[in-house]
């Protein structure tokens, strides 16, 4: 009778072991989560920034007598350069910048109705009629000023406050660099452990997952962000050929426009009116060519080319993971969200087309 009754108890005791087991793994795995959900941002951009750059660092390695350290040192100070500095200036400029404009506008309208600017009434054709616009809704007494006056704070706040989320995003950004040394110098071990997890996870697939991976990755980041490069450097050289003040910071400013559509010419766009505003017409009709000819022209050419290397991304993907990278994350979100929406769009596409594959296989053998 006690050894039947024993016998009974075995199962439910195995089974509340199995759950007791189960209840720690999960324990841990939240616990895990929650020590490092602060750091899945810079985590997720320390990632995506070394698989893009693996094989520069390859190279620097060899140059650098084969020392991984001293390479990942370099690479990291490289990002600092190249990302950290760029983003620092944009973040210090702004909240600056719009207070002093802010500033300035609230002065014009309390000392009075701001008269048309010489140059518009100069326009062809409708020169007159919207100089004639303005001066109207200028001396309309209650509307222009006083709704401008009642928006000028909350324009201001806004703008201040979206830099100081750019200052907390430079934060991670750091802290990004700071764990990319680490992957860049344990990288060949880290890929080896993500290899067999991949092998166990999908099996024979797993090489063609990681190259995949790799592969839209790289491509997207090229083309994206070396776009976007293009894109501020030439638009640098035009601010400077134009006179414009500030040109470093528009440069800067135009990097990051560039990740989303019509962004650029909200930068260029902007000079020349400031252009033609100052009475510089003809550097005015100068920085609006050159945007429409060189700076926007990068946009069509060179984008397609760098990502159709390695992925074809549609732009919906694009403008998502920018925004939805940075309502997830932040400032850094900007970095993260195409690469990590090309992954998963690159994953379900292999998925589909191995499926059809399959089905193919089957319906052959079955016909035969």
């Amino acid at each position: 009778m006690i050894e039947s009754t024993s016998a009974a108890t075995k199962p439910v005791l195995q089974r509340m072991r199995q759950y007791a087991q189960l209840a720690a793994v999960v324990i841990v795995i939240v616990g895990c989560y929650m020590v490092l959900r602060p750091f899945v941002p810079a985590i997720l951009f320390a990632a995506v920034v070394c698989s893009a750059s693996w094989p520069l660092f390859v190279w620097m390695r060899k140059f650098l007598w084969n020392n991984s350290t001293v390479a990942a040192l370099a690479m990291s100070l490289l990002l600092l350069v190249l990302v950290i500095a760029p983003s620092l200036l944009l973040a210090a400029s702004l909240s600056d910048k719009v207070t002093i404009l802010a500033d300035r506008i609230n002065a014009a309208l309390v000392n009075g109705p701001m008269p048309p600017p010489d140059w518009l009434v100069r326009v062809p054709v409708i020169g007159d009629y919207a100089a004639n616009y303005w001066q109207q809704a200028a001396t309309s007494g209650d509307s222009l000023a006083t709704q401008a006056k009642g928006l000028l704070e909350p324009a201001r706040k806004f703008l201040i406050g979206t830099g100081k989320a750019a200052g907390q995003g430079l934060l991670q950004l750091v802290l990004a660099v700071f764990i990319g040394f680490f992957f860049y110098r344990d990288g060949d071990t880290l890929m080896a452990s993500v290899r067999k997890a991949f092998d166990q996870l999908a099996g024979d697939l797993s090489g063609e997952l990681v190259a995949t991976i790799q592969n839209t990755v790289i491509g997207v980041v090229h083309g994206i962000f070396g776009t976007a490069l293009a894109q501020a450097v030439v638009a640098l050289i035009g601010f400077l050929i134009a006179g414009v003040p500030a040109a470093w910071l528009l440069g800067v400013a135009t990097f990051f426009l560039s990740l989303v559509p019509v962004g650029p010419p909200l930068i260029w766009g902007g000079a020349s009116v400031w252009l033609m505003y100052q009475g510089e017409t003809g550097w005015a009709i100068f920085m609006l060519l050159w945007g429409l000819l060189f700076i926007s022209t990068i946009d069509n050419v060179v984008k397609p080319y760098l990502i159709s290397r390695a992925s074809n991304l549609p732009l919906l993907v694009v403008v998502l993971g920018v925004l939805g990278g940075v309502i997830a994350f932040g400032f850094i979100g900007v970095f993260i969200g195409p690469p990590v929406l090309a992954v998963g769009l690159t994953l379900i596409q292999l998925w589909i087309a191995r499926s059809r594959n399959a089905d193919s296989e089957t319906l052959a053998i079955v016909e035969r």
